[in-house]
């Protein structure tokens, strides 16, 4: 059953390449379309387009389907082209009229609009809670290794101290700027859609304030080609933010991964966390890591992705937009499951409490010793020429401790004060 169907027969050829995988992912939707089936549905009984009898059996009908979606027993078989056509089906077999009357001033362009916002609301909502747990993870390592020094570098070369509770607090407030790019996103995706049909309204008398408090949206997307146009530019919203989240993880995960490294040996893993070589029995790798900041740097080209699928389309639906699917839908599940896996491994990271009793971490201290020099009177210039010569001299004797007072600077983590401002941004 095709929604467009006339009775003439497609060739088979042409069914399958336009169909494509819409199917399977289509399944993603599924509880959202029967979601926004049953707001329309109550708007069209509403405005005495449909009794109130039909009303109620349509959203019976409905919510059986949401149950059977939320078990598992749902699919979408190859005799139907989308979700929006075998939720139809089943209604009809099930209502007969009724069930016929449901696509009555909508169109599948809002119908899958409508699906993809309430989807992605939900996803968004999700990312924020799995992005919050692993900032307090790293709040807690921030705080329980505050006094732990560790070496910073600047290219790759030994710059000036640092600390674990430096190092995990900078990545938990680097995801709090991830959490304001979710809940851009969560602006843009939640605006309804419904009603602009297929972009262009609808003839009918519809209330679409209506249908925007059912749904449980914040406003409408009131122009109907402004929403028809929300299709690609929504998912590339989300794709960034999901983008932002992604560059994080990847980020730390390569920290982790050189860190571990036996070159610099700052932290370990328990052996759960690694894998092992198939001829060098002493190996212990980092995969998970590994995995993690590929994948994720995978996620960072999706917003590229989308934008070259959509930037050369005129206004008005275009078949093109099918496919932003195919790369938004299964990256969700990749970053989903990122954040599972770093949430899982980042308590068991070990950190090397001695790292600085080498001593080619001695240099780290240059820049505190000439600040000394600075507050006891001395010109920067001439303190910076004094320590330099001190270096070429092999006379330079490192204090190995650190005065910091600035907020944010190794003594003086801010701790409550990220805290506090993740909580307000969240």
């Amino acid at each position: 059953m095709k929604l467009w169907e006339k009775g003439i027969p497609t060739d088979k050829q042409i069914e399958q390449f336009t169909v494509g995988n819409d199917r399977e992912l289509d399944l993603v939707l599924a509880k959202y379309d029967a979601l926004g089936s049953i707001a329309h549905a109550k708007m069209l009984g509403q405005i005495g387009l449909l009794t109130s009898e039909e009303t109620t059996s349509l959203v019976d009908a409905l919510n059986e389907i949401i149950a059977d979606i939320v078990v598992g027993n749902f699919e979408i078989e190859d005799s139907f082209e989308d979700v929006h056509s075998k939720i139809e089906y089943l209604l009809t077999v099930k209502l007969g009229d009724a069930g016929k009357k449901i696509h009555t001033a909508r169109s599948r362009n809002d119908q899958v609009l409508v699906d993809v916002n309430l989807y992605l609301k939900d996803v968004v909502k999700e990312l924020k809670e799995q992005v919050k747990t692993l900032f307090d993870l790293m709040m807690e390592s921030a705080e329980k290794h505050q006094n732990v020094l560790l070496p910073g570098y600047t290219h790759l070369q030994i710059a000036m101290p640092s600390s674990f509770g430096m190092w995990f607090s900078a990545y938990a407030e680097t995801l709090i700027d991830d959490i304001t790019m979710l809940n851009a996103a969560l602006k843009i995706v939640d605006q309804n859609p419904l009603g602009s049909a297929a972009g262009y309204g609808s003839s009918f008398p519809i209330n679409r304030t209506f249908t925007t408090q059912e749904l449980g949206f914040e406003t409408l997307k009131y122009n109907s080609v402004a929403a028809q146009m929300s299709r690609g530019k929504s998912e590339k919203t989300v794709a960034f933010a999901m983008s932002s989240v992604a560059a994080t993880l990847a980020k730390f995960s390569m920290d982790v991964c050189l860190y571990m490294s036996q070159n610099f040996d700052f932290i370990g893993l328990p052996a759960h966390l690694t894998t092992g070589s198939s001829i060098m029995p002493h190996k212990k790798n980092p995969d998970v890591f590994e995995l993690i900041r590929g994948k994720c740097n995978k996620i960072q080209a999706l917003p590229y992705e989308i934008t070259l699928i959509t930037n050369n389309l005129p206004s008005g639906y275009h078949r093109d937009l099918q496919l932003l699917k195919e790369g938004l839908f299964p990256a969700i599940q990749t970053l989903k499951s990122c954040l599972d896996i770093a949430i899982f491994s980042i308590k068991d990271i070990t950190v090397k409490d001695h790292i600085l009793e080498d001593k080619k971490y001695d240099y780290l201290f240059t820049v505190d010793t000439l600040n000394e020099m600075v507050v006891a009177g001395m010109p920067f210039r001439d303190a910076y020429k004094a320590v330099a010569e001190q270096l070429e001299a092999g006379t330079y004797k490192s204090p190995k401790e650190t005065k910091h007072t600035h907020e944010g600077s190794i003594n003086n983590l801010c701790l409550d004060a990220i805290k506090d401002k993740m909580k307000a941004a969240f």
